[in-house]
């Protein structure tokens, strides 16, 4: 992990903080006369051979799917837009490639230069791969939130990776796009292309995604189905096929959790966190275009991440998490659309960045996304843990507690968890040994630091009903689960507030000498 930090605290916004959601100075119009004050770069045949790998962005292919529009009863044809076949891997190579042109047109980047971009993860390795084949330095910000593979590919590219806190809020002195303005202010001869403000991203689509869907079906589409991210990929193509097929609805797929989708009462939701990746906001970033989305539909983890699956297994289709919620939303979107009427929806990255996650059995399993079968039939499987383990309430810290102490009770008590309390005594996350090790190796966290600045939340939670062959599964990915007890009180405005206990700790070592009590005694 030599060229990955996770960023601490800091207390303020960077000066002169530019906000992704800064209202936009765009005049676009579908019925204008005015000429675009953009560049506008043309479809041009590919050539039969490229002079480097960015030469190979764009002109994804669109295929027909045979089986799942079929199962649910479509009557439509429903096309695949493929940008998971991209060289990066996802549809943001193609803004990657635009914005990093973009500024070499207009002279703010120049040979020696640094790259920093605050992204989930997509739009950073297009970023990264720019960089390797023209010669520019890059460092991309991301949150703790999103997958090993993606920090692991923009590694290998030769970007320096900055992780930050999942939940820090997109004007938060600790969230990514602040910490990378801050960066930035200090790294010389650097600049930041900035997705949620930059012209570059709906142009790449306006020009180069919308252009191709439209050449692909001679102009006649009905209905396209987009997930909504920063906007780029929704304003781009929306822009372009409203121009050239005015009544072809465009349908926009926002995750539960996230505040995109119109009206704002469909964002609505108890909904804090979800797994899917690269779709959704807490904030409309200035690229968005609502006027060109017909349709806002929601989707949730349920939905998408076996929808996932079901493209990858059932079309063949190696592509990610968000390309199920895109799938499932067209499911729902395109019920009405009759026989030869035409659906495309764009699937925007690949298998490659989830492949510790949503692509393997025991990572849904944990989270309720699969069902646990007890393929082996172990007689224990369906007993509860509430029944079975003795639960022995773990010793717990405050956010206050300094990482020394915590190590000091980790080594006493031969534990390599324990629970972190907030300033009201309910669950805040977690500190684990790994963790620590590593924020101290990389030098980004002091003994004398609070743990507050070491938190680990990728841990999952079950409560005394979860039977033990789920146990039995998560464990054999995860190093422990924590055991909780969920309590609801109504607050003085008549809201109602919820909050965790913390009843026990469970390892495999637990699960393993409660399997040979069972087994010796039958």
């Amino acid at each position: 992990n030599g060229n990955e930090k996770t960023v601490v605290s800091k207390l303020e916004l960077p000066p002169g903080f530019i906000y992704p959601n800064k209202p936009s100075t765009c005049t676009w119009s579908p019925n204008t006369s005015e000429k675009s004050p953009h560049y506008q770069k043309p479809l041009i045949p590919r050539p039969k051979i490229l002079a480097n790998i960015l030469e190979a962005i764009e002109k994804t292919p669109l295929i027909k799917l045979n089986k799942i529009p079929q199962s649910a009863g479509l009557k439509c044809d429903v096309y695949a837009k493929c940008e998971f076949l991209s060289p990066g891997g996802s549809v943001k190579d193609r803004i990657g490639l635009r914005m990093i042109e973009e500024a070499e047109r207009k002279g703010l980047l120049k040979p020696g230069y640094t790259l920093i971009e605050p992204t989930s993860g997509n739009t950073g390795i297009g970023i990264a791969i720019g960089s390797a084949v023209k010669g520019y330095k890059c460092i991309i910000v991301m949150p703790e939130k999103m997958s090993n593979e993606k920090v692991d590919t923009l590694k290998a590219l030769g970007a320096e990776v900055i992780r930050t806190p999942t939940e820090a809020a997109f004007d938060s002195p600790e969230g990514l796009i602040a910490v990378a303005q801050r960066i930035q202010r200090s790294t010389p001869n650097s600049i930041v292309l900035d997705q949620y403000t930059n012209p570059g991203n709906p142009l790449a689509h306006y020009d180069g995604t919308g252009a191709e869907i439209l050449e692909h079906l001679d102009g006649k589409v009905d209905m396209v189905v987009l997930g909504a991210g920063t906007g780029g990929t929704v304003a781009g193509i929306g822009r372009k096929i409203k121009e050239k097929c005015p009544e072809c609805v465009v349908v926009a797929a926002d995750p539960e959790g996230s505040i995109l989708s119109r009206p704002e009462l469909l964002n609505e939701t108890d909904v804090t966190f979800y797994e899917v990746e690269g779709v959704g906001y807490d904030f409309i970033p200035t690229v968005l275009d609502h006027s060109v989305v017909d349709k806002w539909v929601k989707f949730n983890d349920k939905d998408a991440l076996p929808m996932a699956r079901r493209l990858i297994r059932e079309e063949g289709f190696l592509c990610g998490g968000s390309s199920g919620g895109a799938m499932a939303v067209a499911l729902k979107a395109a019920k009405d659309l009759k026989e030869g009427q035409k659906c495309v929806v764009l699937l925007p990255d690949n298998i490659r960045n989830y492949l510790s996650k949503f692509v393997s059995d025991n990572w849904m399993e944990a989270r309720n996304l699969k069902e646990s079968v007890n393929v082996h039939n172990h007689k224990w499987w369906d007993n509860k843990v509430g029944k079975c383990i003795q639960m022995k309430k773990p010793i717990t810290v405050d956010v206050n507690t300094s990482c020394q102490d915590v190590l000091k009770l980790l080594k006493d008590n031969k534990i390599n968890e324990i629970p972190v309390l907030d300033e009201n005594g309910n669950l805040k996350a977690m500190a684990t040994m790994t963790n620590l090790f590593s924020k101290l190796m990389n030098k980004t966290l002091n003994c004398t630091d609070p743990i507050s600045k070491a938190l680990f939340k990728k841990f999952v939670k079950i409560d005394l009903n979860t039977n033990m062959g789920k146990v039995s599964r998560i464990l054999e990915t995860e190093p422990f689960a924590l055991v909780i007890q969920e309590h609801k009180k109504t607050t003085p405005t008549n809201e109602i507030e919820k909050t965790e206990s913390v009843l026990g700790i469970l390892t495999q070592r637990d699960l393993l000498e409660y399997i040979s009590t069972v087994e010796n005694h039958s």
